[in-house]
């Protein structure tokens, strides 16, 4: 009787570990320099630490470059977030992760697209492993 329930405990706990979690959405639509949001928009500075609060968020320090690929368009009374990576040698462990921050954290140094397309959002932008 106990292996039975052993085999369903260790299956169940590999089901949990196996999911992905669906956080909630920060806003309907978002602004990229493309369709796949692919481009990256600008550069921007980062002037204020940032922790990120869970995984769809990246950690910031102040004084990292950071790349800009898209801007979420703020529902009302909502904060307003864009979407990037840190761009640095020093921090190579972050290079390549996307993830959310403030904007008000960051000052935008360069733009690098002027034509711009807004697209609405869809679960996997808000996607957590």
């Amino acid at each position: 009787m106990a292996y039975p329930l052993v085999i369903l405990l260790c299956v169940g706990l590999l089901h949990q570990t196996a999911q992905a979690v669906r956080m909630d959405k920060l806003a309907d639509n978002k602004t990229c320099g493309d369709a796949e949001c692919s481009y990256v928009l600008s550069m921007a500075t980062v002037m204020d630490d940032f922790i990120a609060p869970d995984c769809r968020f990246i950690n910031l320090r102040k004084g990292q470059m950071v790349y800009v690929y898209s801007k979420l368009t703020p529902e009302e009374g909502a904060g307003v977030f864009w979407s990037g990576s840190v761009y640095s040698e020093r921090y190579v462990d972050q290079m390549g992760i996307i993830g959310y921050f403030p904007a008000t954290v960051v000052k935008e140094t360069q733009k690098f697209m002027e034509d711009t397309v807004k697209i609405p959002t869809t679960d996997m932008d808000f996607y957590c492993d």
